[in-house]
């Protein structure tokens, strides 16, 4: 059984993750949404809530392509976090080159903690390039209206938390 991770903060999880993860699913028998704690970037949602949304939202992907997914919370290093759940690829999705910078810098550090992990690399679809969880907790912030960004119940949590 081939074991992929895909690793982030998911706060909130967006269109372009679940892209991600629909496509790393033809790749992997089994995929791990690695939830980062991450307390230096000050998450919206806490990490039980993060795990929630992204349980609730990939049901319907599991189902549709019989990978396995589960989410799996985790606060050490990415490298560790795969030999913990057992992966043998980690699963990155690209929006821009400045994506990129970051990323290969990250695989390198990774490989020389561990050579045996691969990274693969998956371009997000055009038309969700430009969602950034970021970006989109921004726009909820000031009101504006991110439902082509997010799942309605991504988006009605974003209300809920900003009181719109």
């Amino acid at each position: 059984m081939r074991v992929g991770l895909y690793p982030g903060t998911f706060d909130p999880v967006t269109h372009g993750h679940l892209d991600i993860i629909n496509r790393a699913c033809s790749l992997v028998d089994n995929l791990v949404i690695g939830v980062a704690i991450n307390r230096d970037k000050g998450p919206l949602f806490t990490l039980e809530e993060r795990v929630a949304m992204i349980e609730a939202e990939v049901a319907p992907l599991a189902d549709k392509t019989g990978c396995v997914i589960e989410a799996h919370p985790f606060e050490n290093l990415l490298i560790d976090c795969a030999n913990d759940v057992g992966a043998s690829v980690i699963i990155r999705g690209l929006r821009a080159v400045a994506d990129f910078e970051y990323e290969y810098q990250m695989v390198g550090m990774n490989r020389a903690l561990d050579n045996t992990v691969e990274t693969v690399f998956l371009m997000a679809e055009a038309q969700h390039q430009a969602i950034a969880s970021k970006l989109v907790k921004e726009i909820a912030r000031l009101g504006g209206d991110v439902s082509k960004f997010v799942t309605p119940a991504v988006n009605t949590a974003l209300k809920q938390r900003f009181g719109g």
